[in-house]
């Protein structure tokens, strides 16, 4: 954070999708508050620094790894604004080469992740266990990484792969049987997805909970909201404008969207199938969560 010529300048770890290239171009700005975006991909390597340590001013931050942060504390404050949504039913596969696999195969079975408090595997936990009846304990999870907070541990249903080891290449030798992948969900010859059709699969989902699951919200380091409070609504704004500033804004808007009240009934949802995850290591109240967007956005939160 610095000041210069009277425009705040604020570090940001943004991901260049659509609606936030004009954003880390400069092309849309503030006239109070620049975004100095720094290059980071993939963009999950920003969420430790920020989570952590508050490493930016400014930063894409997974969910999961906002609730945590603030679980433990962390002075951070989410603005209620949706970066990055994704249907997640694809996200599960197999390798069939080695055989056929179904979803109630998966009792007993190994399945990799890149870490247990990964956003896209605790929403296919959370699909696994509500649609189709499998209890995120009863599967051996295997992980490649720690989470982003350190004081976080995993459940004891949760174990590490050997050092040196990687998720894809121990599915298809069969050393775990299926795999959770998010935005590197492989093409290789053989990977199939665990649930059958899952775009029909994530279009029943969609048509009962009527929204797409969240992946990446936006957050500012406390301390900077408090030392310019005005900036709050300043970088708000410029997110809701890269939005409005794509094709489609309105079909943008459904996927990603903004304001509280937009996101009360996908945020309720979230914090209940983290807590019974054991993702967090106290209850966390919704009120509690939206009270910092209230506090420096006042009306404009909703």
């Amino acid at each position: 954070m610095k000041i210069d010529n009277g425009v705040l300048h604020l570090s940001t770890a943004l991901k260049k999708y659509p609606h936030t290239s004009k954003l880390i171009s400069g092309d849309i700005s503030a006239l109070d508050v620049r975004l100095d975006c720094l290059d980071i991909e993939p963009i999950h390597r920003a969420f430790a620094p920020m989570a952590r340590s508050q490493t930016y001013d400014v930063s894409e931050l997974a969910i999961a790894t906002y609730l945590q942060a603030k679980a433990y504390g962390k002075p951070l404050i989410m603005l209620p604004t949706v970066l990055a949504a994704r249907l997640q039913q694809g996200c599960i596969v197999y390798n069939a080469q080695r055989g056929p696999m179904s979803v109630n195969d998966l009792i007993g079975a190994r399945v990799g992740v890149r870490a247990y408090t990964q956003t896209t595997g605790m929403w296919v936990r959370a699909i696994l266990e509500e649609t189709y009846d499998i209890p995120t304990e009863k599967i051996d999870w295997i992980t490649f990484e720690g989470g982003h907070l350190l004081e976080y541990k995993d459940p004891s249903f949760v174990r590490r792969a050997p050092v040196g080891k990687d998720m894809l290449t121990m599915l298809k030798s069969g050393e775990i049987d299926a795999a959770i992948f998010g935005n590197d969900l492989p093409g290789d010859d053989g990977i199939a997805s665990l649930i059958p059709d899952p775009v029909e699969a994530d279009r029943i989902w969609y048509a009962k909970h009527g929204f797409i699951p969240i992946n990446h919200v936006a957050v500012m380091h406390r301390a900077v909201a408090e030392a310019n409070p005005d900036s709050v609504k300043s970088v708000y704004k410029l997110f809701m404008q890269g939005k409005a500033a794509v094709d489609s804004p309105a079909e943008l808007q459904k996927r990603l969207p903004d304001g509280i009240d937009a996101l009360r009934r996908p945020m309720e949802m979230i914090l209940a199938f983290c807590e019974k995850q054991k993702l967090l290591p106290r209850k966390l109240e919704l009120d509690t969560i939206f009270a910092d967007c209230i506090e420096f956005l006042g009306d404009d939160a909703h």
